[in-house]
């Protein structure tokens, strides 16, 4: 768990969910106890098409054993690589879901994809839909919205006192930045939104979405810097151009392989999380479309 002397410094804590690198944030007010997920994961074996709850227990056990009262359920974007654990917990305990407006752009064109009819692309199955540079309240903390887009069209930053929450926008310095390849990606986009945050205080801490191993390093790490990033992150430190950086990373993004679980994670999460609706057996379906992706 980490904390600056700041006042206005919230306590984080996250959660390494191993099978898809995913860190989960506990951030809380230390004056108020108010709290907020961020990013939580449900555990989905693609074998079995069994969900699992133990990622999001962990994390609510902590709210219980640390006396939080959680007041918002957050997350970055309509992640592509895990599913979204904001439903199951919204529904045992009742808080809120936020997230950026402009996830209504990635309902249309997966609730196309999918067939999802029970989809409608005007994020209401989220509570609270994020403008760019709105402001709350996490207790005494107040949270900035910063619209990242890039990676995706609808990413949102959340600015909490001393700290950011950048998803998958930016990784660790020695990792570089995010993808920028998917439906709505755009990799000069990117590249502004990510200098959109290192506007910020360099001493502010940043806290990233997801962490791979880079040869050389041996444990997994989520928190850096807005001034670590600027001096040396692989892909835009030092003064990486604009033009530079598209080259980059739209070479790079010709070689990756789709994510695993695009497919059931994508379909989950322009639901906020949610199963799709049963049959009229009871049972829950998973669409695969094929030759679609």
């Amino acid at each position: 768990m980490t904390r600056s002397d700041d006042t206005t410094s919230p306590r984080v804590q996250g959660f390494f969910h191993g099978p898809t690198n995913t860190i989960t944030y506990l951030v809380s007010d230390p004056a108020t106890g108010a709290a907020a997920i961020i990013d939580p994961v449900l555990d989905y074996d693609p074998a079995a098409a069994r969900t699992d709850d133990a990622s999001i227990i962990q994390v609510l056990d902590a709210v219980r054993d640390q006396g939080l009262d959680l007041t918002l359920i957050l997350d970055t974007h309509a992640h592509a690589d895990h599913l979204s654990g904001a439903d199951e917990i919204r529904h045992r305990t009742g808080a809120p879901i936020g997230i950026g407006g402009h996830i209504t752009k990635v309902q249309k064109v997966f609730g196309a994809l999918f067939e999802a009819h029970d989809v409608t692309p005007d994020g209401v199955v989220f509570d609270r839909l994020f403008t760019d540079g709105e402001r709350f309240m996490l207790g005494s903390l107040e949270v900035e919205v910063l619209h990242t887009p890039g990676h995706t069209p609808a990413c949102v930053s959340y600015h909490v006192g001393d700290a950011v929450f950048v998803g998958d926008t930016l990784f660790m310095p020695d990792f570089g930045t995010a993808r920028a390849d998917f439906p709505g990606g755009d990799a000069r986009t990117l590249y502004r939104s990510i200098h959109k945050l290192l506007a910020l205080p360099e001493a502010t801490r940043m806290f990233v979405g997801h962490d791979y191993l880079p040869e050389g390093r041996t444990d997994y790490r989520w928190e850096t810097t807005v001034g670590a990033q600027k001096a040396g992150n692989i892909h835009v430190g030092g003064g990486v151009s604009e033009d530079e950086f598209v080259a980059m990373r739209e070479a790079r993004d010709a070689t990756l392989a789709v994510p695993k679980l695009i497919l059931p994670s994508l379909q989950m999460n322009i639901r906020a999380g949610a199963l799709p609706p049963a049959e009229a057996s009871g049972k829950r379906f998973l669409k695969t479309p094929l030759n679609a992706i």
